[in-house]
């Protein structure tokens, strides 16, 4: 019996995005305008899931706190694994990995990662990224900004007049349809809606919640892009030009690649670390953000790792988490809303196969 059309082109598609993991990302393209990454996102991705937030930026004032511990334990290269929108550059931008795969429950988390990844391909420089994104005109002189700081990068921002919204929605329509994912014309909205967002807000934008204001203790931009690691360091993506352009290559090249699954899903993860070992990699990053609070909230813990224990990792591996004060958990500094801490991969294993991690406070108060 011969295959179907849908069955060949299917199986075609799949293999041209098993070969392009393999290959290190391509932006080769099938006759049918699904490119190889576009391929690796529908292969890999789950059906969407919900969660009641934009996401668009963290609501964790401490995730830098952890840059100078990542360093001291020599995590960098193999590959990354994180969640949520683009505080994740700053952990790529730490180390240094050879692919990164940007894993949440909601489709729109793709949807906002495709828009990052259509502004660094716009942007030579970190000043045009930020201009970029928060819908503002780029210095005549771009080259002159690559040493600023990132306080004189804010201010730049803010007082900077707005571009014209249409031609560079066009601009990055045209973009991101380029990428070869298959998107529907409510999707393409979707994302000029969440670009809007960065454009009236500008940098005082903060994580939301479905059904109620923004919370008083969440960071703002701003406050995200000046913040320090707890050496006293600016350690943003986008504090240094080092930094951006490390990010904007891995982009250029495909290799930043944002997935819809649930940590503790059936494929998603599974997928990622069949991908993982066919490249020869091993996991050396994984940001869990507080999604196991919500995994042991609803019994599926164990699910999550038993899907990590299929994924190829190094020695020194670690799993970065952040918590809010819930029981007394103690914030990484004093005025940060949240805390964030590193757990060796090996060390989080062996404690849930020796009963050591029974509970969310099993993992939080160390």
């Amino acid at each position: 019996m011969g295959l179907s059309h849908d069955l060949v082109r299917s199986t075609n598609i799949a293999a041209l995005a098993i070969l392009s993991l393999l290959l290190g990302g391509s932006t080769v393209r099938t006759q049918s305008g699904a490119s190889a990454f576009g391929s690796a996102i529908a292969t890999i991705s789950e059906p969407d899931g919900y969660f009641d937030t934009d996401n668009l930026i963290s609501n964790e004032s401490s995730f830098q706190q952890v840059i100078p511990d990542l360093q001291r334990r020599s995590v960098r290269g193999g590959v990354y694994i994180g969640v949520g929108p683009d505080q994740n550059f700053t952990y790529i931008a730490a180390t240094r990995p050879a692919v990164a795969y940007i894993l949440d429950i909601r489709r729109d988390n793709v949807l906002l990662h495709l828009l990052f990844k259509a502004l660094f391909h716009h942007s030579r420089t970190r000043v045009e990224y930020l201009a970029l994104l928060f819908g503002r005109n780029a210095p005549a002189d771009v080259d002159a900004w690559r040493g600023a700081t990132a306080e004189r990068l804010a201010r730049y921002v803010e007082d900077a007049p707005r571009s014209d919204p249409g031609a560079l929605r066009r601009r990055l329509d045209t973009t991101i349809r380029g990428f070869g994912v298959s998107l529907s014309a409510a999707e393409l909205q979707t994302i000029a809606g969440f670009h809007q967002r960065f454009v009236e807000s500008g940098l005082s934008l903060r994580f939301q919640s479905t059904g109620r204001p923004p919370q008083w203790n969440y960071p703002t931009y701003r406050d995200l892009l000046v913040d320090t690691d707890s050496a006293g360091h600016q350690s943003h993506f986008l504090a240094s030009e080092d930094a951006f352009q490390f990010v904007r290559n891995l982009e250029e090249q495909d290799l930043v690649i944002p997935v819809v699954g649930d940590l503790s899903g059936p494929s998603a993860l599974v997928k990622i670390g069949k991908a993982i070992t066919a490249r020869g990699e091993k996991l050396t990053a994984f940001y869990a953000s507080n999604v196991e609070f919500y995994l042991f909230r609803e019994g599926s813990f164990g699910r999550f790792v038993s899907n990590l224990k299929q994924i190829p990792h190094a020695g020194n591996a670690v799993v970065i988490r952040s918590f809010f004060n819930r029981g007394g958990y103690a914030p990484s500094r004093p005025g940060d809303n949240s805390a964030s801490q590193l757990q060796s991969v090996d060390d989080l294993l062996n404690g849930v196969a020796a009963g050591r991690v029974r509970t969310y406070s099993d993992l939080v108060v160390r």
